[in-house]
């Protein structure tokens, strides 16, 4: 059934977060602070029995210079000199990059693809080898309230940076042309698009499908599905850390880094996502300040449009990596 609002009611929503007067000077100095450390990126060579592609296992400088795992997926026998265009994959909610063999669309449509481990998940749905070493107060399972304190302490700043030190990691190879880099991303990983598309400049394409970490005042109160409910859950014990909770999640929060983002960007939502409802997505694709289209599943969950997304990207990928 429907989650949420539809029709021109939806189309028109706008979220409900308030600006942090600090938005833009926090997130330059988050990410001035990261790039102090060279993103140093190490590429292995791994023997997966494929023959169309070519991987590597790959570790790069993330947040506070910590290592962070990924995955490089080319077209088999690349010229190691390239350049070829990119694409940056950010992995949804509890999952990790899985195991090399698992991510080979992008590459086999000719992209040079990296897919970025997530710190501290991994275990939920697929294999994640990046651990979260920084500490945190009281929190319930899961991610959604490590750190939830302070904008300085929370997770998803760590993560965020790990996302945009992504893009430098891949910008840095030899085989990849650095101005023809697009983001991609469903769920958690479409929200990390969406906050890289804000913070990092000079990208050629942004493909948030079914995206999370939008909205959170209404998210937090339309569904009892995780992983907004966490929040939810959190302040069920915690009764009096109201306006502190929401004061750190508007530092992160895609319809503010939305409206920071200049490149084009394909948005998908599914009417019927109890995780993600709808209006949290347009909340961000309304504010989204470059060039955007959106399509909407009447019928579909959280899964979105799953394959038929995929193919619907094959094209608009051509058209912002290839001219």
């Amino acid at each position: 059934m429907y989650t949420d609002i539809t029709g021109p009611e939806l189309v028109a929503h706008r979220g409900s977060v308030v600006e942090p007067d600090d938005f833009d000077p926090f997130w330059r100095d988050t990410l001035e602070s990261a790039r102090e450390h060279p993103v140093d990126v190490t590429a292995t060579r791994v023997d997966t029995g494929l023959t169309t592609v070519d991987t590597y296992d790959v570790s790069y400088a993330g947040w506070a210079g910590q290592r962070i795992r990924a995955w490089l997926t080319v077209p088999a026998g690349t010229d190691p000199s390239g350049p070829l265009p990119a694409v940056v994959e950010y992995i949804g909610y509890g999952g990790g990059r899985g195991t090399a063999t698992e991510h080979l669309l992008w590459a086999s449509a000719g992209y040079a693809h990296l897919t970025m481990d997530t710190r501290g998940q991994g275990s939920g749905w697929s294999v994640g080898d990046t651990p979260d070493p920084d500490g945190t107060g009281p929190a319930v399972p899961g991610v959604m309230t490590r750190g939830i304190e302070s904008p300085e302490t929370y997770y998803y700043r760590r993560l965020t940076v790990d996302a945009v030190r992504a893009v430098d990691a891949v910008r840095a190879l030899d085989l990849v042309d650095g101005g023809r880099v697009a983001v991609i991303g469903g769920s958690q990983g479409g929200g990390l698009a969406i906050a890289v598309a804000g913070l990092v400049e000079g990208l050629a394409g942004v493909f948030p499908r079914v995206p999370f970490l939008c909205d959170f005042p209404r998210a937090t109160v339309i569904t009892d599905a995780d992983p907004y409910h966490e929040i939810a859950r959190y302040l069920t014990v915690h009764r009096d850390r109201r306006d502190q909770v929401f004061d750190t999640l508007a530092y992160f929060d895609g319809a503010l880094h939305a409206a920071r983002a200049t490149a084009p960007a394909w948005f998908t939502c599914a009417l019927m996502d109890p995780i993600c409802p709808p209006s949290t997505v347009y909340s961000a694709f309304n504010a989204y300040a470059g060039p955007k289209e959106m399509t909407v599943w009447e019928y579909n969950g959280h899964e979105g449009g799953g394959v038929h997304d995929d193919a619907a990207t094959l094209p608009r990928l051509a058209r912002v990596l290839r001219g």
